[in-house]
């Protein structure tokens, strides 16, 4: 099997031995596999043999020797109903891989292609969850690690970062501000993005090979994903068109995208809305996992909406803290950002889009632990509201 990396814009191919995380043309990277021999691919008994960790799949990620993988034992993350009378819809909880967020997937795989070219020095910019995880695999591989971050950050994720050795900077404005900054330190050093780096789409390729061994090799009808850099989108889009293409699954799953009212750059895209300043104004947003206003890798999100028959919707900041606290309710506690996909869902059935009859899975994506400011706030709103009925 051969490996490359090719751009996504003018199409030009790199070994993947270069250290580089993006086209000398500015354009983001992506990985293919050629010449694949399908004698070599390990049968779904073997796979069900192994441990059970996202490494099961190890075959099917661009490391090439199993020595430079970097693991904090991610294992297979437990799916968990969403109403003890309905098992069509499936909660996804990946909110306890080992840092308390999906993006350990993307992690563990970027970090051993890290570790297996050599690099020694990277940087990230986050806006918490991604830069906890980069940091922690980052201590993990004895690698030095740098992470901006923008001033509004969660505590919790913040205290994360720091704890597992990663040197921080705080970047006053908005989320594309903080990455700016990075991209100026990457110049010098090895950029370990969640959205450009190409090994991060990998490794979250992980949560369509695990769910649909968890389907019995079969797929949802539908599944409602966060957007904000798209790499979850994209990562879970290729996971199933290879599983797709090598025969495993009948068919890829409606995949259904997520996007605040306030910053919805791919709904705008897919749903051909134009002359729309959004994207260039600052909106805060209680989702900040995914304020992401300019998305690099936005034309190959809409393409994989397409590819999967799905679509993208909004939710309101309203739907989004009503949510964070019915679900609380059934014993499960995420961030803000984790409960856009379960507002999502509500919305989609009473719109009608989605049918009771479906089945539908809803990952959920990081954990409450992690935002205990932004859950104090809103139990304090919920307080006083209480307190003003009551008088």
């Amino acid at each position: 099997m051969t490996m490359k990396l090719r751009c996504t814009v003018c199409g030009r191919e790199f070994s993947d031995d270069k250290k580089i995380w993006r086209c000398d043309c500015g354009g983001p990277l992506e990985i293919i596999f050629e010449d694949v021999d399908y004698n070599r691919i390990p049968s779904k008994q073997e796979i069900a043999n192994r441990p059970k960790t996202m490494w099961r799949f190890q075959e099917f990620y661009p490391i090439r020797n199993s020595k430079n993988i970097i693991t904090l034992g991610e294992s297979i993350t437990p799916l968990t109903r969403l109403n003890d009378e309905n098992d069509k819809v499936l909660l996804k909880l990946d909110f306890l891989m080992p840092t308390l967020s999906f993006k350990d997937r993307g992690t563990a795989v970027l970090m051993s292609k890290i570790k297996e070219l050599g690099i020694q020095e990277i940087v990230e910019d986050s806006s918490g969850n991604a830069g906890a995880s980069i940091a922690a695999y980052a201590a993990r591989a004895g690698i030095k690690c740098t992470i901006y971050v923008p001033y509004y950050t969660s505590g919790g994720k913040v205290s994360q970062i720091m704890l597992y050795g990663a040197n921080l900077i705080k970047v006053e404005g908005s989320r594309d501000k903080t990455a700016e900054r990075a991209l100026v330190h990457a110049k010098n050093t090895y950029y370990a993005s969640h959205y450009w780096n190409p090994y991060f789409l990998e490794g979250i390729k992980s949560f369509s090979y695990e769910l649909s061994e968890q389907f019995n090799w079969s797929v949802p009808d539908f599944i409602i994903l966060p957007i904000g850099s798209g790499s979850f989108f994209l990562g879970a889009y290729k996971g199933f068109k290879e599983l797709y293409n090598i025969g495993w699954i009948s068919k890829i799953p409606h995949l259904i995208g997520v996007q605040t009212e306030c910053i919805k750059p791919v709904y705008n895209a897919f749903h051909g809305i134009k002359n729309c300043n959004s994207n260039n104004k600052v909106t805060k947003t209680v989702a900040e996992g995914i304020a992401i206003t300019k998305p690099i890798r936005i034309k190959s999100i809409v393409n994989a909406i397409k590819g999967s028959n799905g679509d993208v919707i909004t939710v309101s900041e309203n739907e989004i803290i009503s949510t964070l606290k019915q679900i609380t309710k059934k014993g499960i506690l995420i961030e803000p950002t984790s409960a856009v996909t379960l507002a999502a869902y509500t919305k989609l059935v009473n719109e009608g889009i989605i049918d009771k009859k479906d089945s539908v899975v809803i990952p959920l994506t990081g954990s409450g632990l992690k935002a205990y400011r932004e859950l104090q706030e809103i139990l304090i709103r919920e307080y006083k509201g209480d307190s003003k009925e009551k008088s």
